[in-house]
């Protein structure tokens, strides 16, 4: 039954990616990503960041909580939403803006599409 519980950790494989060039404002943005769930629209594990801007749009629904770093979120209004390590957070399909990473940032996520 040990596929029952899954503990969320950066060990092991990850992908590496970065924003398409096309959203990027500033900086030189590298993902990294552990996905550790996958199944029925539903997506979890953990995500890091490298210092950088980029254009941001939701189509899917996404909680946030941050491990370590610092961010600003600014949305379409132009309201900055800076987060910092313990911050959590929703963003909701239709969320446009922007995410500055002016810190290296770690965050858990879980995704429903």
């Amino acid at each position: 039954m040990s596929d029952l519980f899954l503990r969320l950790d950066a060990d092991g494989a990850f992908e590496q990616d970065a924003p398409t060039a096309d959203r990027v404002i500033s900086g030189d943005p590298r993902f990294r990503t552990w996905n550790r769930e996958d199944r029925d629209g539903l997506y979890c594990g953990l995500w890091e960041s490298t210092p950088g801007k980029w254009r941001i749009a939701y189509v899917e629904w996404e909680f946030c909580h941050i491990l370590a770093g610092h961010s600003i979120i600014t949305d379409a209004d132009g309201v900055d939403h800076p987060l910092r390590t313990g911050d959590s957070f929703i963003l909701r399909p239709g969320f446009t803006g922007t995410w500055d990473v002016i810190e290296t940032t770690r965050k858990e996520y879980v995704i429903h599409l």
